[in-house]
This record gives C-alpha cells, structure tokens and sequence, in this order.
C-alpha cells in the first residue's frame, strides 16, 4: 500500500476578505474531490485573505496510480486562474517503510 500527499502553497488573486477567500477555495477543494477521489484540506494560514495551503492525500494499491493522481492534482492546482501556485512539496510512503 502507498500513502502520499502534496501540499500546495497559493497566493489568490482579487481577494480582499476571509469571506471572499472561502468562495474562492471551497469550489477548489470539491473540485479535487470530484474529479479526482482525494482527501483534501484547507490545511495552513487560515487567517490570511490572500495566502492558503491545501494539502491533498491519498492511499494506493501501487505507487504508479499514486503518482500518475498526484501529479494530475498538481496540473489541475497549477492551471488555476484565480489562483498563483507559489510551491508544491510532495511526499509519498510504502505502508512498510
């Protein structure tokens, strides 16, 4: 079994309130769910109008499905308008490591 995550550091455009913030990062976030069946989460700088980290996870069978996912995650994350992908750190493990 294979566990991996990536976390995404973004800058959002034309956001000027945690309120507008919401109603750029939640479509995002059930947009990744939907298409692609991963676990995410607004997961740093909650505070910040203009700054989020999503962080995505997800189990594998095997390590090819685990990194062909994650790598259409960061396409997906990186193509986005409304948002400046600033950096992605990914991360994956065998369950017996």
């Amino acid at each position: 079994m294979w566990i991996g995550w990536i976390e995404f550091d973004l800058l959002l455009g034309d956001v000027h309130s945690l309120k507008e913030k919401r109603s750029v990062v939640r479509p995002v976030l059930a947009e990744l769910k939907r298409r692609f069946d991963v676990s995410v989460t607004e997961a740093d700088l909650h505070d910040q109008h203009r700054r989020t980290v999503i962080g995505v996870g997800l189990v594998a069978a095997d390590r090819a499905h685990l990194v062909e996912v994650l790598a259409g995650v960061e396409r997906f994350m990186a193509a986005r308008p409304e948002m400046e992908l600033l950096s992605a750190r990914q991360r994956e493990l065998r369950s017996d490591d």
